[in-house]
Order: structure tokens, then C-alpha cells, then sequence
């Protein structure tokens, strides 16, 4: 089999020029528009009853951190005895964390 994969490495603190067209295209992007200067000839615009129906990626899978805790002695009894012979105490506190923040992000 041949395989024509190309790999490139890029360095994103030495990145090549922008081209003349490239820069257009920014420019073009950067100017304000409305509402009505968009152009929904090939998918309909979002309503209210989309959003209202729309949920999270299923497949969205954030990178995990590694870190160190420290939590109450009887904080990580309690989330022990959640799980069975213990485990899964740290989904659940990652549960719990996620749980917190989205409340948080919404009220903003």
C-alpha cells in the first residue's frame, strides 16, 4: 500500500506570511455586518425551537489534567462509598466540578 501522508509541523511562533488574499479575506471578515446581509440560500436560519432542542456533543471528550486535590477526610469517604469498592470517586468529583461551572457559565 502507499501511503502519500505528508506531515508538517508547524511553528505557531514563527508562522509565514499572510498572502494578499488572505489578508482581503481577514479584512472582509472583520467588518460588521447584520443580521439581514447574511445569506441563508443554502441552510435555514436557527430558531428559538432548535436551540430549545439542542444538546451537547456525545462524542465531545474534554482532555483530562492531572493535579492534586485535597478535600475533607469525610468529603472523600462519602464520594467512596458512591462507587463500588471505592472507584470512580474521581469521575464523580470531575461530575460534581463540571456540574458547578455550567451553572456558573449559564448565569453569565
Amino acid at each position: 500500500m502507499n501511503n502519500r501522508t505528508v506531515e508538517y509541523e508547524l511553528d505557531m511562533g514563527n508562522l509565514p506570511p499572510l498572502t494578499k488574499n488572505q489578508k482581503a479575506e481577514l479584512e472582509a471578515l472583520m467588518k460588521p455586518s447584520s443580521d439581514e446581509e447574511i445569506d441563508y440560500s443554502d441552510i435555514p436560519a436557527l430558531d428559538d425551537d432548535f436551540w430549545k432542542a439542542a444538546v451537547r456533543n456525545p462524542f465531545y471528550k474534554p482532555k483530562k489534567a492531572s493535579t492534586t486535590v485535597r478535600v475533607d477526610v469525610d468529603v472523600l469517604l462519602w464520594l467512596r462509598s458512591k462507587g463500588k469498592e471505592g472507584k470512580g470517586y474521581q469521575t464523580r468529583i470531575n461530575a460534581i466540578l463540571r456540574e458547578a461551572m455550567l451553572k456558573d457559565v449559564s448565569r453569565k
